[in-house]
């Protein structure tokens, strides 16, 4: 048996060597494998749970430069259009085109089509085949309708949550229901608006549903396409500060009557809240 052994070992060494010969005979010439390991030498080194350095790095590939700087230009021009749109720069019931928008804003068409597009799902704008986009009129109905939907939505949440929410938490929302304030006194109705939506997103984000918050702010974005100025959204503003310090109080009576009285408001003064 360990004759037989040694015979077998002897047979398997000898077998390597002349595989070893058979590939020294070759010579480099006739070398078919690339000096560097390809997809299946690291493959199967990772298998084997070896390490090769010239494995590629791992990760997803960087995003090719002109994709993300069309995506800034987008958003940009999607700003300056919402921003037109609350300040009354872009006329309801007018149509613009991209091309016309875009000489305005300094860009090419396509980052302005881009950002109609997605105003038109918003129901911002509405599209007109061969001339551009219109601007939606938002009659006193839909007005009154946006602001019963958003008191459905929002009236319950924050009731729930001036039971459970405590006063250190209300309080840190300070600083953005006084940035309303200042946003009111400035006359200028975007910046109100931009203010205005982080603090109702801040008051629902209590209660941490993020579709809530989602859902919450697109409508508010849709009513105050017709935010109206002046005395309106410095008292809309001054409702803001009211509410809060009823939620900082515990006083959830109080807090009853002022979400009623600021969502009322809204049907009835086109874009309060």
């Amino acid at each position: 048996m360990k004759q037989g052994t040694r015979g077998s070992a002897g047979t398997y060494e000898a077998a390597v060597g002349a595989a070893g010969a058979a590939r020294a005979a070759a010579g480099p010439g006739r070398r078919r494998v690339p000096a560097q390991p390809g997809a299946t030498d690291v493959a199967d080194s990772a298998v084997r749970g070896e390490h090769t350095h010239s494995e590629p790095a791992v990760g997803p590939a960087p995003a090719p430069r002109a994709v993300v700087q069309r995506s800034s230009v987008r958003g940009q021009v999607l700003a300056a259009l919402r921003t037109a749109l609350v300040t009354g720069d872009l006329r309801p019931g007018e149509v613009y085109s991209a091309p016309a928008l875009g000489e305005r804003f300094g860009v090419s068409a396509t980052p302005v089509r881009e950002a109609m597009q997605q105003l038109a799902l918003e129901g911002a704008v509405e599209v007109v085949p061969n001339r551009g986009f219109r601007v939606v009129e938002r009659g006193a109905r839909e007005l009154a309708e946006l602001a019963e939907v958003r008191a459905l939505l929002e009236v319950p949440v924050i009731l729930r949550l001036a039971h459970s929410v405590p006063a250190e938490q209300w309080a840190a929302l300070r600083p953005l229901a006084e940035a309303t304030v200042r946003a009111a006194s400035s006359g200028c109705r975007a910046t109100y608006a931009d203010a205005d939506r982080a603090f109702h997103g801040a008051v629902l984000g209590l209660g941490g549903n993020e579709q809530l918050v989602g859902v919450a702010g697109e409508l508010h974005r849709r009513a105050q396409g017709a935010v109206v100025g002046g005395a309106s959204l410095v008292a809309d503003a001054h409702e803001h500060m009211a509410l809060l310090d009823a939620l900082v109080a515990g006083d959830v009576d109080v807090v009853r009557v002022l979400v009623g009285e600021h969502f009322g408001g809204g049907a009835g003064s086109e874009g309060r809240g």
